[in-house]
């Protein structure tokens, strides 16, 4: 199957595709990953990049997708992906559909994973990040041995910007902004699955499994 993951931050998705994908025997296509792959291979589409992200903007929605075509091409998407980090707003959705189309795949079904914002907060404002091996802990769910110092090669943890309470709730607001609005979007094309991700990540992803197991059968 051909799957989409949207979710705010702190939901959980990466975690679930990840797991998923290894349940499945699909690849989980995170664009940021895709992004720090490209620039390694110092191809000219990397190194234009590279350029864009060290200036800090933002990668162009045709540039992204230039470089997602080029990995849906890949035999180990036969099968089946997930595609995670995009589309982020209704442009790139409208691309990504066209891009499919030229490849002559197209979406399965999109899982909207949701919980609640005192969820959600506990989750990305209890991350902290080891300053040498960016191993990521949690103060609740994945504490380190030793307070403040990472398990495997004892520096110190640090706290992302990204992750402090003023800057979690601006980037709720751009999600609510810019990527909201593809719920409704593919919940019009009859391809939207919700997802209760307030529950244990075993839960979730014992409920996923079984809602795609339903939907590839009424695929075939």
């Amino acid at each position: 199957m051909n799957l989409v993951f949207l979710g705010k931050q702190g939901v959980g998705k990466g975690t679930y595709a990840q797991r998923y994908s290894k349940s499945e025997d699909i690849p989980h296509l995170s664009m940021g990953d895709l992004l720090r792959a490209e620039i390694k291979t110092d191809s000219e589409l990397g190194k234009q990049i590279a350029e864009i992200i060290n200036a800090g903007n933002l990668v162009p929605d045709e540039m992204a997708l230039q470089m997602l075509e080029k990995r849906l091409q890949q035999s180990d998407c036969e099968k089946g992906f997930i595609l995670d980090g995009f589309p982020r707003n209704l442009n790139q959705a409208n691309l990504l559909e066209k891009s499919l189309d030229r490849l002559g795949k197209k979406i399965d079904c999109v899982i909207d994973f949701f919980a609640s914002e005192k969820t959600l907060m506990e989750r990305l404002g209890g991350r902290w990040q080891c300053k040498k091996c960016a191993k990521i802990y949690h103060t609740t769910n994945l504490p380190s041995k030793v307070e403040g110092k990472c398990d495997l090669d004892g520096a110190d943890l640090y706290q992302r910007a990204d992750d402090k309470p003023d800057a979690i709730q601006k980037r709720f607001a751009i999600y609510e902004e810019q990527t909201k609005p593809l719920i409704d979007y593919y919940k019009e094309k009859g391809l939207l699955l919700d997802m209760n991700a307030d529950r244990t990540p075993e839960v979730v992803l014992k409920d996923l499994s079984k809602k795609l197991q339903e939907k590839k059968k009424q695929l075939q």
